[in-house]
């Protein structure tokens, strides 16, 4: 049986596998980070400037998902979203929650496991309840 994946599934199945990432485990920030040549630094706030991104400090869980957030921002925006009309950066928002929820929970992982729960999304993946909730439906 043919899978038929989105455009960004299909992107980020690619992009995990010049990595050689396929598997759960082997999402960890730095190494990703070092495949992209994105720095990443710790503050109060996360955000994204040009080649580095900044994570709130926060629960690994929390770091992960905004750093999946940026990255979406990092592979698919330009820009200064403080210039920009607030629909536009809006949009922009959106598309980087979900480029997040796919970056973090990858499709092609997730189909691995038979009838995954929340909480085996929780576990496996190191994200939060609300954002494995939202990723599974």
């Amino acid at each position: 049986m043919t899978i038929n994946y989105t455009y960004l599934e299909d992107y980020i199945i690619s992009l995990y596998k010049t990595m050689r990432i396929s598997k759960p485990h082997q999402l960890e920030i730095n190494h990703i980070a070092n495949h992209l040549q994105l720095k990443v630094h710790y503050s109060s706030v996360s955000f994204r400037l040009g080649n580095v991104i900044v994570l709130q400090n926060s629960s690994k869980q929390r770091e992960w998902q905004s750093f999946g957030h940026e990255v979406g921002h990092c592979l698919g925006h330009v820009g200064n979203q403080l210039k920009m009309f607030y629909m536009f950066r809006e949009l922009q928002e959106w598309q980087a929650n979900t480029f997040a929820y796919h970056f973090c929970v990858p499709t092609y992982m997730l189909e691995e496991i038979n009838n995954p729960t929340v909480y085996e999304i929780m576990t496996q993946f190191n994200v939060e309840e609300d954002f494995a909730h939202r990723r599974l439906e």
